[in-house]
């Protein structure tokens, strides 16, 4: 294994199509570097940080530069605009072999004190983008017999955390997602699975003081946080070839924090 996670042998995602929504920052941008790091050609959208997305996609271009990538705006939570999205992968890579659900925010705070607002900003970007992405591309995994779509959920949707109610609920709306579709694709060779995240040292976690991390940090029997690639790595081992008989299953990536 190389230093960038690259298989010292056969890639192996070479000749995989990837389409990863919220692929700018944080764990969508380590799925997009590993993935083309490990031979997948690659669209992910971004919605307010293009001048990211557009410097992961000339960083991974000048690497790479026998290998697609490409950054197009479009708003998870918008139908049209992720069928737009669907349309332009599609025109640029074909029919996707793997489909990363990954866009999310939070809006963390006391369920009494959460405005509607949040609660729907959350649910519309956290589930509501379930539909919008994988509708446009499910038929054409079906048809083509073969594919992966692999949804990030959390450790929350999980387990429940205090102050993260519209959290948790649209992460296990997700997990619900996964479980389901999985029983309904099974049969056309296409398998859905969910990887949950435990605390990862992402930007998400930047409004937290250290006091609080640290105590988080105690609780993680690794006594550590996660990092993104590590999430990464589970994400493309089940794009792979590798994991064509998982399928319907939450994978928690966590150290054992809902141990």
């Amino acid at each position: 294994m190389t230093a960038d996670g690259a298989s010292a042998g056969p890639l192996p995602l070479a000749g995989k199509a990837m389409v990863v929504t919220g692929g700018s920052r944080g764990i969508g941008a380590a799925i997009v570097r590993l993935a083309v790091a490990q031979g997948a050609e690659v669209v992910f959208n971004y919605h307010r940080s293009a001048k990211a997305a557009q410097a992961l996609r000339d960083e991974m271009r000048a690497a790479y530069p026998d290998r697609q990538c490409m950054a197009l705006r479009a708003q998870v939570s918008d139908a049209a605009d992720m069928e737009n999205f669907a349309e332009a992968a599609i025109e640029c890579l074909g029919t996707p072999d793997a489909l990363v659900n990954n866009a999310g925010v939070t809006r963390d705070s006391a369920f009494a004190r959460t405005p509607r607002t949040d609660w729907d900003e959350v649910i519309e970007t956290n589930l509501g983008s379930m539909y919008n992405a994988t509708h446009p591309l499910i038929v054409p995994l079906t048809k083509r017999k073969r594919g992966a779509v692999i949804n990030i959920a959390s450790t929350t949707g999980v387990h429940g955390a205090p102050g993260q109610v519209s959290y948790a609920a649209s992460k296990a709306g997700i997990i619900g997602f996964t479980k389901a579709l999985a029983k309904e694709v099974a049969g056309a060779g296409v398998t859905v699975n969910a990887v949950a995240p435990g605390l990862i040292d992402t930007d998400m976690l930047a409004g937290l003081s250290d006091d609080k991390l640290e105590l988080l940090t105690a609780m993680i029997p690794a006594r550590r946080l996660g990092t993104a690639d590590e999430v990464a790595h589970m994400v493309c081992f089940l794009a792979s070839d590798h994991a064509r008989y998982i399928t319907g299953q939450v994978i928690e990536v966590a150290g054992g924090f809902a141990l």
